[in-house]
């Protein structure tokens, strides 16, 4: 005990940084500990928390939900009408995020739904579709997840549209996404104007045939196009999966670009489509997502298990999904994205955050993968040592590293990967997630491009779930 009063004194502070700046005033040497309390302490979450910690199953649970995960592949292998792929029927339409109806939707999900509607031909007008959609009758609104599916933004998917369909070899599991439209006044971000009809249109008439053509000549010849190997190599190539796509979409390009050359599609047609895809850096967003689809329903319903299956937005509702609790949401209140801004909108202009592009940071990659894509910070905000550190902290709440998923700059290092609804409550870190940001009223599009965290209550409210179903402590 005397060797403690021979040198200078090392000095830990955790919580309140007055303390610190108190003995560094002092010019006492201080190593901070950045530390809280549990989420939700004080308000009867310290025994669930405890209850969970103390599930003798969640180890293996969690060992088998990540195992699957990590193990999970994805390959492109058809590109069909949603009709066909996902037995949609007339008057039925997929929309982002937990569960929700007209009367509660956001300005860009109906902005979306009113577009739609009138691409398939159930109402003349914008106005006409939302009083149809308001009054309900012969309409059915679904998450996507509820099909296997994902969608960007609002998310909403129709019978007339063409969707990629990947595949899971591993597990045998199947996935859906429609085909992406671009930045700006695009369907997603809820513009219903008629350049937005017209390119959905051709992308129904010309851009999904031609591309389902190139498709299935890769799928008979090499087994289809290996997305998940796309998506590691794009990693260590300046994209992170969820806003930056740049180097996936060329190297999509290229696995199909002689197909669709070889096709016997007009050579116009075939001219526009290559150039559409080119110019259009997110186009491979709506293959990552659900490749990431694939690697979260690997994971699902395993007994005891923590892990986080889906995170999810629909404008209005924020909503995760865990492994150990199956198919019930957790949800609340969306919050707005903080961010850049497009031309003169700001933050009165923002719907709070919304899409099915969040399951890119449920299976490891966009925001838990900024490290890896320093540039985004350009588009979303926030500077290269955020993005550095972004990544390392997102380590603190996940079970695993993805070793097929390596960051340049981490001297390769696995993406966190495997979000423990337990080690979230605990540290309080939440999930970083990067992400589009949508006009607040119908038919703006897009306003800009930020980053947002979950409301914390969701993992406390699973937390909870987790602990009913947990058999009881055994007192020591």
């Amino acid at each position: 005990m005397s060797r403690l009063l021979e040198g200078e004194p090392t000095v830990v502070a955790t919580g309140v940084a007055l303390f610190a700046e108190a003995l560094r005033a002092q010019a006492v040497e201080v190593a901070t500990v950045d530390w809280g309390p549990p989420l939700g302490a004080g308000h009867g979450v310290e025994d669930p928390l405890d209850r969970v910690l103390g599930d003798p199953r969640r180890a293996d649970a969690n060992a088998t939900a990540v195992g699957r995960m990590l193990a999970a592949g994805a390959r492109l292998v058809d590109v069909r009408p949603a009709r066909e792929a996902l037995g949609l029927e007339r008057g039925t339409f997929l929309h982002a995020g937990p569960p929700i109806d007209w009367h509660r939707a956001s300005g860009p999900l109906r902005g979306a739904l009113q577009g739609a509607m009138v691409f398939e031909g159930l109402a003349a007008d914008p106005d006409e579709a939302a009083a149809t959609l308001s009054a309900g009758e012969g309409i059915t609104l679904e998450p996507c997840h509820h099909r296997h599916a994902v969608g960007p933004m609002a998310g909403v998917v129709s019978p007339s549209m063409w969707v990629f369909e990947l595949e899971d070899p591993v597990h045998d599991g199947r996935a859906w996404c429609p085909l992406n439209e671009g930045l700006g006044a695009v369907l997603r971000y809820g513009a219903y104007g008629p350049e937005v009809l017209d390119r959905l249109r051709w992308m129904a008439d010309v851009l999904g045939p031609l591309l389902a053509s190139a498709v299935r000549t890769v799928r008979d010849a090499a087994g289809g196009v290996d997305v998940k190997a796309i998506v590691a190599q794009m990693l260590q190539m300046g994209d992170e999966g969820h806003n930056r796509n740049r180097a996936g979409t060329l190297m999509l390009l290229r696995e199909l670009l002689p197909a669709m050359i070889d096709s016997p599609f007009p050579r116009t047609d075939i001219a526009r489509a290559a150039a559409f895809v080119a110019g259009n850096d997110h186009f491979f967003l709506n293959l990552a997502m659900p490749a990431c689809k694939l690697a979260a329903d690997a994971a699902r319903d395993v007994p005891g298990s923590t892990v986080v299956v889906a995170m999810a937005r629909n404008g209005t509702d924020f909503g995760i999904q865990v492994s150990g609790t199956g198919e019930e949401w957790f949800t609340r209140p969306a919050t707005v994205p903080e961010g850049l801004y497009l031309g003169d909108y700001g933050p009165d202009d923002a719907n709070p955050d919304i899409g099915d592009s969040a399951i890119t940071e449920t299976a490891g990659i966009g925001g838990f993968a900024m490290a890896a894509a320093p540039a985004i910070v350009r588009f979303v905000g926030g500077d290269v040592p955020f993005a550095l550190a972004t990544t390392r902290r997102m380590y603190e709440i996940t079970l695993a590293e993805n070793p097929a998923f390596g960051i340049p700059v981490l001297e390769f290092r696995g993406t966190p990967t495997g979000i423990d609804v337990a080690a979230v409550v605990r540290t309080g870190v939440l999930p970083q997630i990067n992400t589009g940001m949508a006009g607040r009223v119908a038919g703006t599009g897009q306003v800009g491009a930020g980053l947002v965290t979950p409301p914390a209550q969701v993992f406390t409210a699973a937390l909870a779930a987790l602990a009913e179903s947990a058999p009881p402590l055994v007192p020591a």
